[in-house]
């Protein structure tokens, strides 16, 4: 899950950590009376979950209140395309009015989760403000990457070894050290996978601030953090996506013709990579999870066929503790309530797959029962291609 940049600046502040005075505004006219207010240049940034904004036209600098009013009422009810979003974009109902300070240089800074190391990861670099993608495959050099151990917790050689990759004197090692410290705790307090600040400058009076900030939590925890999951902004997110999370789906939106519907994440992925493999392109990821009731794989349905792209649909379940009967009876039913119009191709295997796919074949709707994995995906990337 994301969050927005004064959503994260709030949890910075939290944990000590310096940022720029900033106030919410949701229409020109409160972005107005904040900067007649203050009587003093801001920066005024949409707040939108992507980044790239200031490229997409997202961030300004104003110096008079008609500045903010104007530069708000043009970026409120928009949408912000950025490299990130895609063309679709996100649309903007806030924006951020923001400080100005005195940079005297950017620097990139993040915590996050490496599965790999199974650990949290310091990543820095003395190029911050930029594209720390591009940095890393131009200049990788210029990265300092820093793995903490779980059992030791943050130390000092880990700020050492940062300061000294970035270039930085070790009097710099106290603010230092308290910066990471924050960021440290607020990873494992609230269970975020990344905190991100991009930039960190140095002001020309010597202090540390973060200009902008990025955090991402792991749903898989949100339950523990109610706090956390309320900051949710489902605006900010696809629709479809939405409701999937309402219902106990795990949908994700992708852009081809063939909507997946498969229980299991593992049987998912392979069941989208044998599409690819013979030609097609998968509308989305979608895992049913074990228990693929009526009710469950109608509502998938309706997600999978509310995308205007999918062509076909492609049904792969392995019946283990509920049967394969029972699963084709749930489709059958779920089919006849939607009303699906585009071909579908089911795929069962498992305890009574047999049974189950009988049932499919006797049902006189307009579906096929493949005998495995690789003639259900040729024939949906087929039926696709047909339609």
């Amino acid at each position: 899950m994301n969050i927005h940049e004064y959503q994260a600046k709030n949890l910075l502040k939290d944990y000590d950590i310096s940022v720029p005075e900033g106030w919410l505004a949701e229409s020109a006219e409160q972005a107005k009376n904040i900067a007649e207010r203050e009587g003093r240049p801001l920066v005024v940034k949409a707040q939108v979950h992507t980044g790239g904004r200031g490229k997409a036209g997202g961030v300004k600098l104003v110096g008079t209140a008609e500045q903010a009013a104007q530069f708000t009422e043009g970026l409120l009810g928009s949408v912000l395309v950025t490299h990130q979003t895609g063309e679709q974009g996100l649309p903007v109902n806030s924006v951020y009015l923001e400080s100005t300070c005195d940079i005297a240089h950017e620097y990139y800074l993040s915590l996050l989760v490496d599965r790999g190391r199974e650990r949290i990861v310091i990543i820095a670099s003395a190029a911050g403000g930029m594209d720390i993608e591009a940095i890393a495959e131009t200049q990788p050099d210029k990265i300092v990457t820093v793995p903490i151990h779980p059992a030791t917790g943050l130390q000092g050689h880990h700020v050492r070894t940062l300061l000294a990759g970035l270039d930085l004197p070790m009097s710099e090692g106290k603010a230092w050290f308290k910066l990471l410290d924050g960021l440290y705790r607020l990873v494992w307090d609230k269970d975020a996978s990344q905190v991100e600040i991009n930039p960190l400058v140095r002001t020309g009076q010597g202090d540390w601030l973060a200009l902008d900030a990025k955090i991402n939590f792991d749903d898989n925890a949100l339950y523990a953090h109610p706090d956390i999951s309320g900051l949710r902004d489902s605006n900010q997110e696809d629709a479809k996506e939405t409701l999937a999370r309402e219902h106990d789906l795990n949908y994700i939106a992708l852009d081809g013709a063939i909507g997946c519907m498969v229980n299991g994440a593992g049987l998912a992925m392979a069941t989208m990579d044998l599409v690819k493999l013979k030609g097609g392109l998968p509308a989305n990821f979608l895992d049913v999870g074990g228990g693929a009731d009526k009710q469950r794989v109608t509502e998938a349905f309706k997600l999978i066929l509310a995308d205007p792209n999918v062509k076909a649909v492609l049904v792969n379940i392995f019946g283990g503790i509920v049967k394969c009967d029972i699963i084709a009876e749930g489709i059958l039913a779920a089919i006849e309530e939607v009303q699906v119009s585009v071909p579908v191709v089911v795929r069962l295997e498992g305890t009574h797959a047999e049974q189950g796919r009988k049932l499919l074949n006797e049902s006189g709707l307009k579906l096929t029962a493949a005998e495995n994995l690789s003639q259900a995906a040729e024939l949906a990337v087929t039926q696709a291609r047909a339609a």
